[in-house]
């Protein structure tokens, strides 16, 4: 039996009502067959402070284990002031240190967003992405999810009623689990010739 890819989502909001929370759940219900989704919630972690990342949170510490852990990554996240909200951002710079240790290194991503606007969260992505240049991640190009006006597209339980969003998720987790299948035959590391 072939063991089953392990994704590790989480999202970069708090908000109890959260519509790219409600894209995680989503997910959920659409995960390849070869594949399971775990969340994590990043209520607990602390705000950064470089002074104590040789003496990391015990939050930190659980969340850096589970990236390591997972053979895949997907994000959902809002947008804020045009880039990404500052609470994926501690999360992201804690995993990322201290300076030698980045959970994060190698690993294939996705990412998905949800807006109550025109643009879906576009503008967060496109910053996100290029967080992922200095941290050394796979982003799957396509397909873009960007959930536009998100309330209409969600009941009031924050469940996702739109099919083609829906179908956009089950096929940006599709492409993550055969990107993450082929990464997995690729030595990255590089040599001093």
């Amino acid at each position: 039996m072939v063991e089953k890819i392990h994704i590790l989502g989480f999202a970069g909001s708090l908000r109890k009502g959260s519509y790219n929370r409600a894209l995680l759940r989503a997910a959920l219900e659409v995960v390849p067959e070869d594949a399971e989704l775990e969340i994590f919630e990043l209520d607990k972690i602390p705000p950064f402070n470089q002074d104590n990342e040789t003496n990391l949170p015990a939050s930190v510490k659980e969340f850096k284990a589970k990236i390591k852990a997972a053979d895949a990554i997907l994000i959902a996240t809002p947008e804020a002031n045009y880039s990404i909200p500052g609470v994926l951002k501690n999360a992201m710079d804690w995993a990322s240190r201290p300076y030698g240790d980045n959970s994060f290194e190698g690993k294939p991503v996705a990412i998905m967003s949800a807006s109550t606007g025109m643009l879906g969260g576009a503008r967060a992505q496109y910053h996100l992405r290029q967080t992922f240049v200095f941290l050394n991640m796979y982003p799957v190009n396509r397909p873009e999810v960007m959930v536009a006006f998100a309330p209409q597209k969600f009941d009031d339980k924050g469940k996702l009623l739109d099919a083609k969003t829906k179908q956009l998720i089950q096929a940006l987790l599709q492409n993550l689990v055969i990107w993450t299948q082929k990464l997995e035959h690729i030595d990255f590391t590089v040599t001093n010739g």
